[in-house]
């Protein structure tokens, strides 16, 4: 029978519990950190603020889910950021504050993490330089910076619950990000095609998965959590940690992915701050193929002189980021691979090279599914409109499928605040017929045309549901409008596509 004083002892031993954190608090705080960034004369919007407090929370969550964790696990672990320049040195020291701290932050710290290497190619020092080769701290005030820096030490990362909900509120704040972004933005897929597209690949344990694009990680996060509960050992879970690859080419988008797959539970992204297409032109082995790509590639820009060369050789002599990407896919896939990617009309019906793409396409793939999306998905970024194309590099082409995803009655459109729902799906990925795609039948969304009539069209894939009438007469005014609109933006997207190949030829 334990005495009072023995009970009150047993109460010392007992560690103190951390914080839990709700939803709501975590929103809170976060909005306490924006209200400090908004006093600060050197951040102007969201778009300065955001990469400010990801560089911050990256090196808090990355202090608690990856330093203490394998110093926890191993007696001889070496952390990868030495002291002054861990997280406990500067972060945790509330009296460090003022001038000499924006000093340490901006002449000690930030130069120190740029400058941390290794020869091991999985060591975080790698990816922690990577990351900080183009983060600046632009706070001017070291009172603000340390009152910012105070609410990060404050947020707990103690437990999977805590990083789950730091997760989810890091997606708000990215969703943000993109309504801030306006033209900038074009990194951003919204969240229901992504499930649409990663749910209909039909993921599994040992797949290399490639988001090429990644931008802030969305595909990658979406697939990672698809398939992280199937693991049943630490090494399966390793493996599948590193089988969730990326490439980007931005700062900013590739410092957002890093801080999302963290939060997300990947100690050490398999992220490459890379030019996607070069990458990929350069590394041409079998070795480096891969099961699965999930993408959203840029559209409508155009690629340096220098990147488009590259593929001089194999005859795609374009400038076209879509094309060039389609066709680095194709490449990169391994015997047995599948692909499910984003692709805009005008690379659907466009001919010259994108055709001879298309032709490889059908000729090397089976290209069997085409989803078309509705009219403004991307809304209000872009009014392009855009299709999801799953293919598998399993031989050619029999025949594709076509579905068309109907706007919700009454609906003419989509809006940030009405965005494209998930549910809208439902029907397709009924009518899917699971992985071997069996039942599948004609209705008025769906139809397939043959391969060879494919090819005798010329490769244009930007075909219209047969089911659908056309009569005029019975059309209202405003969806002629959004007819026209579509015609003249596909003619402007060939007339872009001509002009790019003409400079190409010069």
């Amino acid at each position: 029978m334990p005495t009072e004083d023995t009970a009150d002892q047993l109460a010392i031993d007992v560690p103190a519990q951390p914080k839990r954190w709700t939803r709501a608090e975590l929103q809170s705080a976060i909005k306490s950190a924006r209200d400090i960034m908004r006093k600060d004369a050197g951040l102007n919007g969201d778009l300065d603020r955001l990469p400010q407090l990801s560089w911050i929370l990256f090196l808090r969550a990355f202090d608690v889910c990856v330093e203490q964790e394998r110093a926890a696990e191993d007696l001889y672990y070496e952390p990868a950021i030495a002291e002054p320049y861990n997280w406990e040195s500067w972060g945790a020291r509330t009296e460090f504050t003022g001038q000499e701290f924006l000093e340490f932050v901006n002449a000690k710290l930030l130069p120190y993490l740029r400058g941390l290497s290794s020869d091991d190619e999985g060591d975080p020092r790698n990816v922690i330089s990577t990351i900080f080769q183009e983060v600046n701290n632009r706070m001017l005030s070291g009172t603000l910076l340390r009152d910012l820096v105070n609410i990060v030490n404050d947020i707990s990362f103690e437990s999977a619950d805590d990083i789950h909900t730091m997760a989810f509120v890091y997606e708000s704040i990215l969703k943000e990000m993109r309504d801030a972004a306006g033209d900038s933005g074009e990194f951003y897929t919204p969240r229901p095609v992504i499930r649409f597209m990663v749910e209909q690949s039909f993921l599994k344990l040992g797949m290399s998965i490639l988001d090429p694009a990644c931008g802030t990680g969305g595909f990658l996060v979406e697939a990672y959590d698809e398939l992280k509960e199937l693991p049943q050992s630490q090494t399966q879970l390793a493996e599948l940690q590193h089988n969730i690859r990326g490439i980007e080419k931005k700062p900013l988008p590739y410092l957002l992915v890093m801080m999302n797959l963290l939060l997300h539970g990947i100690d050490v992204p398999n992220v490459l701050r890379d030019n996607a297409l070069l990458r990929m032109r350069n590394e041409s082995s079998p070795r480096h193929r891969v099961d699965v790509v999930l993408t959203n590639p840029p559209f409508g820009g155009e690629e340096e002189t220098s990147v488009a060369k590259r593929f001089d050789a194999a005859g795609m002599a374009t400038r076209e980021t879509a094309w060039l990407f389609l066709y680095s896919v194709i490449e990169r896939l391994k015997p047995g691979g599948r692909c499910a990617i984003v692709l805009p009309n005008g690379s659907l019906f466009g001919g010259g090279i994108g055709a001879k793409i298309k032709k490889k396409l059908v000729r090397e793939c089976n290209l069997h599914t085409i989803v078309r999306l509705p009219q403004g998905v991307f809304a209000p970024y872009t009014q392009i409109p855009a299709n999801l194309l799953f293919f598998e590099k399993t031989g050619p082409t029999k025949e594709t499928w076509f579905y068309e995803i109907p706007l919700p009655e009454g609906r003419r459109g989509y809006t940030k605040t009405k965005p494209m729902r998930y549910e809208e799906f439902a029907d397709c990925a009924k009518w899917w017929g699971g992985e071997a795609r069996k039942g599948r039948e004609q209705n008025e969304f769906a139809w397939k045309v043959s391969a060879a009539d494919i090819e005798s069209g010329g490769y244009n894939l930007d075909l219209a549901n047969p089911h659908a009438g056309d009569d005029l007469a019975h059309r209202s005014p405003e969806d002629l409008v959004d007819e026209l609109i579509k015609t003249e933006q596909e003619i402007l997207g060939l007339l872009g596509e001509l002009k790019v190949e003409l400079e190409s030829e010069r």
